[in-house]
């Protein structure tokens, strides 16, 4: 156990934002190009949910998109994942937010913080 702990700690990542269910959120993740390059694409929306811990930890952002719901499960550890940004934090009282997937418009929003 002591071997996957070691290796563990090794593949965490550093300065790892505290990432909240019901904050938006904008991922920048690394897309690879044919020419060995990557460029980034950034993905904003609501964080609905949180799961696992430590290396294998992830969180789910959702967002619409032309009238769809689109949602995308980011591994917060990943290197593919470039970078991640607060843009609102959000008040919430559920660990899931799987509710918002059934709400359309104002309804689908997230009350903010106020400070």
């Amino acid at each position: 156990m002591n071997a996957l702990e070691q290796i563990s700690s090794k593949s965490l990542k550093e300065n790892v934002p505290e990432i909240n269910v019901g904050d938006t959120v904008k991922v920048a993740v690394r897309i690879p190009e044919a020419d060995g390059k990557y460029r980034l694409q950034n993905f904003e929306g609501t964080v609905i949910a949180k799961k696992h811990g430590g290396i294998s930890e992830t969180f789910t952002v959702r967002r619409v998109a032309h009238g769809v719901g689109i949602e995308r499960v980011f591994p917060v550890h990943s290197p593919a994942v470039d970078k991640v940004e607060i843009i609102r934090r959000g008040v919430v009282r559920r660990a899931k937010l799987y509710y918002l997937r059934d709400r359309v418009g104002k309804a689908a929003k997230v009350k903010g913080l106020v400070r």
